[in-house]
């Protein structure tokens, strides 16, 4: 598992070879963007499961999610990005470190990938799995507009 300092989004370009060994032999060579200003063709905004951990040295709240926001860019000649959203403590607000769950990430960012190049694929099935409801207010992905779920509740 990945772990990081605090702060409001993350790209995980470390990840990028499991991504396109999860893809190989249906997309050749997938590329990360770095930049997150150039322009896209495809944008599509996801969940990917992580634990937490309070950045407050006055606090000790930790926390996991089934549904942490990530945004997944997609751009010409099979170039990707995706940009996975923190959350914050529901004791005292302050950001917490976030510890991905990278196979979470990987099945997301490849499935998409594959969807964007038309490969064919098998409808992902999820299996509801009980955990802490989620909180708009403490969700750095409904604060910018991109959390799967708040959209979700908009349908």
């Amino acid at each position: 598992m990945l772990k990081n300092k605090a702060k409001i989004s993350y790209m995980f370009s470390s990840l990028h070879h499991d991504v396109s060994k999860a893809v190989s032999g249906d997309i050749s060579k997938p590329w990360f963007n770095k930049q997150s200003n150039r322009t896209y063709n495809n944008e599509y905004p996801s969940h990917v499961m992580a634990k937490f951990k309070c950045d407050n040295s006055g606090c000790s709240n930790r926390w996991s999610s089934k549904k942490v926001a990530i945004l997944i860019r997609g751009f010409s000649g099979n170039g990707y990005n995706a940009v996975v959203f923190n959350q914050r403590c529901q004791s005292c607000n302050k950001l917490g470190t976030l510890t991905l769950d990278e196979t979470s990430y990987v099945e997301r960012v490849a499935h998409r990938l594959k969807k964007w190049a038309g490969v064919r694929v098998e409808k992902q099935h999820y299996v509801a799995r009980k955990g802490p409801p989620h909180k708009e207010e403490l969700c750095e992905g409904c604060k910018s507009g991109h959390c799967q779920v708040r959209k979700q509740a908009f349908y």
